[in-house]
């Protein structure tokens, strides 16, 4: 699971947002529907594709995202993986349900976690973790106030005026995955333009740090390294018709070369419907 959430999952339930039975009034926009695929290159080697989609009602949000390992890479661990987080928007993300399932030739994991407005009320991890003496306890104050990894890509303007003003850059993602706490600090870098199948225009790139907070395993050299690490970024594209702005280019440098998740399409248009996710409920952990 690490490796498909610092690719795009993290980046990756069971208790959505309520629905509002009122029918849309006349003349009322139609959800908007973002639908962006990325191609997933490791030291300049194509390994892989993902594909995000995320549809946008007023206030509620609903977000899939999926990775698939190729070529060679893909032979040899089998790696894919798919994550699916629905909730409301207000000065973040607030999701209500998250499910991420991944899978390897050797295993797989599977995590469900029901929450309201962003607080964890059930979680369950498919195998259980091992429990390790070194690992950092994940405590119940950990559990509040966050976002999941599939959410934590939709990135709602917070600064008046242009989506792209440098101060929506400036934000803390505090992600929960089920298994690890951890921030995501990002800072304003750059406007550049970029053209790309479906878009073209400015985007804003966005230096990332990854910090630690629980569930981890401190004295890990891959944890040290990813703390240490300086060269990570985000580019931020405005989606037309909205106030959110999402990844159109993810790089994390690692032990074995530059990952970088890169949109080969981009498409922006209006959803028919909502979704089931968005017009109500769905099951519970205990069911």
């Amino acid at each position: 699971m690490p490796r498909l959430r610092a690719g795009l999952i993290a980046a990756a339930i069971l208790a959505a947002a309520p629905a509002d039975a009122r029918p849309r009034a006349a003349g009322q926009a139609a959800p908007a529907a973002i639908t962006v695929d990325y191609g997933i290159a490791l030291a300049g080697l194509p390994i892989g594709t993902a594909h995000l989609s995320g549809t946008f009602e007023g206030t509620k949000y609903r977000v899939d995202v999926s990775a698939t390992l190729t070529g060679l890479v893909g032979a040899i661990t089998g790696g894919q993986g798919s994550a699916r987080s629905s909730g409301t928007i207000a000065a973040g993300p607030q999701p209500g349900a998250f499910s991420i399932a991944t899978r390897t030739a050797q295993s797989g994991i599977a995590v469900r976690m029901a929450l309201a407005h962003g607080n964890v009320t059930q979680a369950e991890v498919t195998p259980p973790l091992v429990d390790m003496d070194d690992r950092v306890p994940i405590t119940p104050a950990n559990k509040r106030g966050i976002m999941d990894p599939a959410s934590a890509l939709l990135m709602p303007a917070h600064a008046a005026g242009e989506l792209t003003d440098p101060a929506n850059c400036n934000r803390t993602l505090p992600v929960f995955d089920g298994a690890t706490r951890f921030d995501v600090v990002l800072s304003y870098g750059e406007t550049r333009a970029v053209e790309k199948p479906g878009y073209a225009g400015p985007v804003l790139v966005c230096n990332a740090r990854y910090q630690a907070i629980a569930g981890h395993r401190p004295d890990r050299p891959g944890v040290r390294f990813m703390e240490e690490n300086r060269d990570m970024s985000v580019w931020l594209a405005p989606v037309e018709g909205t106030r959110m702005l999402v990844p159109i280019r993810i790089s994390v440098r690692t032990t074995i070369g530059t990952n970088i998740i890169e949109a080969t399409r981009w498409v922006r248009s209006a959803a028919a419907a909502a979704t089931p996710a968005m017009q109500g409920g769905v099951a519970s952990l205990g069911r």
